[in-house]
């Protein structure tokens, strides 16, 4: 698998003016997933479109200040090993291997330069999934 960008996240003080917006702006849809403090990003409104990213509450940040900017998440191919280079390569783990149901394992840690960045190590059938889109 390829490290690629595979995901980003939008952190939001309130969650319904984010939705708002960026349908506004960039004709996103949105979905919620699990509670109400968190959206899934579609490309557009309609059912179709693919699944780019999320809105998710402040209380999600994993550092005291506030991320301005957006989380990205890399699709890897093995979350442990990758969580060992980042630590040999100078970076910090923030939270370690976790898992969200139905779609994979993530790894979130600081690079060298204090960006907050995700790893991800999809499910096959997310795997699967990303490939024909």
């Amino acid at each position: 698998m390829d490290n690629k960008l595979s995901h980003f996240a939008i952190f939001t003080e309130d969650i319904d003016r984010a939705q708002v917006f960026y349908n506004r702006v960039f004709n996103w849809g949105f979905n919620q997933y699990g509670s109400n403090d968190f959206a899934q990003i579609n490309s557009n409104p309609e059912s179709d479109g693919q699944l780019i990213g999320a809105l998710q509450d402040r209380k999600y940040q994993l550092t005291n200040q506030k991320v301005i900017g957006f989380e990205c998440s890399i699709s890897v191919d093995n979350v442990d090993e990758t969580a060992e280079l980042v630590v040999d390569a100078g970076g910090e783990i923030l939270m370690p291997k976790t898992e969200i149901p139905h779609v994979g394992w993530i790894i979130k840690f600081n690079d060298t330069e204090g960006n907050i960045v995700c790893a991800m190590e999809y499910q096959g059938h997310i795997k699967k999934a990303m490939k024909t889109t």
